[in-house]
């Protein structure tokens, strides 16, 4: 448990505008200790200690974050509309603090009169989430894409986390591979799916831009009055990628019927109006920045995304659960079986999908 002392000892690290006189932690997040610091004369700001366990090259981490603060940062500065993160300097002139004990910290500014939400209340809602994701793809689509750093390499090359499944299924380590036959089977019915998008980038048919990786709803900030999207958050995965990751991985887990652990596979499915309402917030945003063919895959990113967390939840399960953190033996093939849920659920959908997607670049 860190004391005001401690903090403050991290703070003086930083160009701060005063010092800290309280603090309060804050429990949103499941990956960084995040923390509150209120200074002397001055705007609140936040401290971060940033999980290396997950994130271990936190060097190009910042660097990334870094830059792509500043570029968003210059583009908003006057738009009277949402904002950016912005990274304060330590003394030495770096963006993070590496402490004695090998803890890396960063502070950013703390945005104000703004709250998240960890549920759907409604479909405008995720119009609004989808509006600041599209946003945000947009802003950055003159990005110098080359100075950013792989942070998470192959994060997701679903291509490589199928030929990942298929090593742990045959080492079957754990002996699991007979309790999840069909949903092994079910996987293997979808491998040319795992490389349709990675062969349209190698073919110079989708370009690589500046993707978030994390397009989760809890992850805008939203001005408390007008509730109109403030601020984009959580940048840590910001790297080079595909818009179209970015777009399935909203749909994913923000227009599913169910929780991601639903024992009842009847009550997961893909609600086909969020779908509606965030690719019409998306697309009103990010519309014109992207091409045809990145227009023209967005049903089936959601799709591929939906199949790439299943894979990666029953590769665990296989593994015997090494990555993701489990309730039960059989949590990771609960979680797997929803996901699959989800793409055969799409599958069915897929012609309703597209045709939204037409509507809304009419």
């Amino acid at each position: 448990m860190l004391s005001l002392k401690d903090i403050q000892i991290i703070a003086q690290q930083f160009l701060l505008d005063g010092e800290v006189s309280s603090f309060t932690p804050i429990e949103a997040g499941n990956i960084n200790g995040t923390y509150r610091l209120d200074l002397a004369g001055a705007a609140p700001c936040l401290l971060q200690s940033i999980n290396t366990t997950v994130f271990r090259d936190t060097e190009t981490l910042m660097k990334n974050v870094d830059a792509v603060c500043v570029f968003l940062g210059n583009k908003l500065s006057d738009s009277g509309g949402m904002i950016s993160l912005y990274c304060y300097p330590c003394k030495n002139g770096k963006k993070h603090y590496i402490d004695n004990d090998g803890l890396v910290w960063r502070i950013y500014n703390y945005v104000d009169h703004s709250v998240c939400y960890n549920t759907l209340s409604s479909p405008e809602l995720f119009y609004k989430t989808g509006k600041a994701f599209g946003e945000f793809q947009k802003l950055l689509a003159d990005f110098p894409i080359e100075s950013l750093g792989e942070t998470i390499p192959g994060f997701h090359d679903t291509a490589k986390r199928y030929r990942a499944l298929l090593s742990s299924a045959e080492k079957d380590v754990c002996g699991r591979l007979e309790t999840c036959m069909p949903e092994f089977e079910f996987a293997k019915q979808r491998a040319e799916d795992t490389h349709i998008l990675t062969d349209l980038l190698a073919e110079g048919k989708l370009p690589l831009r500046v993707t978030h990786n994390d397009t989760k709803l809890n992850n805008i900030l939203f001005d408390e009055d007008t509730l109109e999207p403030k601020c984009v958050v959580d940048l840590d995965t910001v790297m080079p990628g595909l818009s179209l990751y970015d777009f399935g991985d909203a749909i994913r887990s923000g227009a599913s019927t169910a929780e991601e652990d639903e024992t009842d596979l009847s009550k997961v499915q893909m609600d086909i109006g969020l779908f509606a309402a965030y690719a019409k917030g998306y697309l009103a945003a990010a519309g014109d920045s992207l091409t045809e063919t990145e227009i023209r895959y967005l049903p089936f990113s959601a799709k591929l995304m939906s199949l790439e967390c299943g894979i990666r939840f029953l590769t665990d399960y296989l593994d015997g659960d090494v990555y993701f953190k489990t309730k039960s033996p059989d949590h990771n093939l609960i979680r797997c079986r929803t996901q699959f849920k989800l793409v055969a659920d799409m599958e069915e959908k897929m012609d309703e999908m597209k045709k939204i997607i037409l509507d809304a670049t009419k």
